[in-house]
């Protein structure tokens, strides 16, 4: 591929990405290995068509004794290019279990604060074709349904930032070949070559594979089936929770009947959205457990899913908080925002004796309530919403979206959001 082709991909890429409407800054994942570069030097070509600027960052895990220097080379094209560089270092280290996993997380966290340092919204990561045949094999050799298969998503927005994949319409050999025709070196990383890990094993076995047809496009386009498949699947969970679905004061309640006669797998996927969206996480729940949960409560069994209390009547399942998950969260009373879907308005903070701060109600903070202010949530609900606390006094206990008294408790995020949570997906 020669440079010039390869730039006028990656700039129609980008234009359907951002509909015609790029920012000003875009941010950039590099790491010194091809792919990364190859995008580097893509996307300042594109930004200075259009007067833009480029941010890069690099993650040195600290893994490799050759990390440093890598960095060190990603930092001198970068000067040489005119392109602002960051070098993360990943001071924690791995703690043991899955090494990959651990320091694809940890490079996630560094990239996320160093985006919102910097104000970018958007960040291009440099993974192609083959990456992404390598991940729908791997996933499949997990047994993995429609939403594994569907692989890497091209775009996706996660704690503030658009994540890009500009590249995974092109081959890894594609970027090379336009790299050696730009005279541009870079590092190849020598755990490309480790069998200890499962992304290096799968990348072998696709070369044995590639003379029975199941090669890195046909892996590539299965996982383009399984996400126009899994958008299908994501517009009828949309379609069952407006049937079925009810925002009572943060809990959410679904109706028992009309949710028990959608296709089981509708099912499961409204209830993982429900999961997420008031636990506060974007990690969907394995489907093992979310399977077993569900069949608990249809015998009527209350459960424990990542940071949510599910129970069930005749007629309803209720998806809530558990106080367990929220029992050590404090923040100032300055601050507001409590377990990012609540936010507490009131007097002057200052005013309070002796500072103040948002905890969660709890049963001693219950015991002090007039039966009056307790409302109509369950008791196992009431007590994980937040409440204003001096020490061991409470100051204030309003409900969801209450209008009178000084303090006032709002939804940062009500029924509608989640809803449209579901279709963003």
């Amino acid at each position: 591929m020669t440079p010039a082709r390869f730039n006028s991909h990656l700039a129609q890429t980008l234009s359907q990405m951002f509909a015609g409407k790029p920012p000003l800054a875009i941010g950039v994942a590099v790491s010194g290995g091809g792919d990364s570069i190859a995008l580097l030097r893509g996307l300042v070509a594109w930004a200075r068509a259009r007067r833009g600027v480029v941010f890069a960052a690099s993650v040195d895990h600290g893994l490799r004794p050759e990390a440093a220097a890598e960095a060190a080379f990603v930092a001198e094209l970068c000067a040489e290019l005119g392109v602002a560089h960051n070098i993360l270092k990943w001071e924690q280290g791995p703690s043991g279990g899955n090494l990959q996993e651990a320091a694809r997380n940890a490079r996630y966290e560094l990239l996320t604060a160093w985006a919102h340092d910097h104000e970018i919204t958007d960040v291009a990561l440099g993974h192609t074709r083959d990456d992404q045949a390598e991940t729908v094999l791997m996933r499949l050799a997990r047994g993995s349904g429609v939403d594994g298969l569907s692989g890497m998503a091209s775009k996706r927005k996660r704690d503030g930032v658009t994540w890009l994949r500009p590249l995974l319409s092109l081959d890894r050999a594609d970027l090379r070949s336009c790299l050696e025709a730009m005279d541009q070196p870079w590092v190849e990383d020598p755990s490309n070559e480790d069998l200890r890990f499962d992304r290096i094993k799968a990348r072998k076995i696709l070369d044995l594979t590639a003379p029975l047809g199941l090669d890195v496009a046909t892996l590539a386009r299965t996982a383009s089936h399984m996400a126009d498949a899994r958008e299908a699947l994501e517009s009828a969970t949309f379609s069952l929770a407006r049937q079925t679905l009810e925002d009572r004061s943060g809990d959410l309640v679904l109706d028992r009947i009309a949710f028990l006669r959608a296709p089981f797998e509708l099912q499961t996927r409204l209830l993982a959205h429900a999961i997420g969206w008031v636990g506060s996480t974007s990690y969907r729940p394995r489907f093992r457990a979310l399977s077993t949960v569900l069949d608990h409560l249809i015998e009527g069994r209350t459960q424990t899913l990542q940071g949510c209390l599910l129970s069930a009547t005749k007629i309803e399942f209720r998806v809530a908080r558990e106080y367990n998950a929220v029992g050590d969260t404090c923040v100032p009373v300055e601050t507001g925002l409590w377990d990012t879907r609540w936010r507490i308005e009131g007097p002057d903070a200052t005013a309070l004796p002796e500072g103040g701060e948002i905890r969660a109600l709890g049963l001693h903070g219950l015991q002090q309530l007039a039966p009056e202010m307790r409302g109509d949530l369950p008791r196992s609900s009431r007590v994980a919403l937040p409440a204003v606390w001096c020490g061991e006094q409470l100051v204030a206990a309003p409900l969801p979206d209450l209008a009178e008294g000084e303090w006032h408790l709002i939804r940062t995020s009500g029924e509608k959001h989640m809803l449209s949570l579901i279709m963003s997906h």
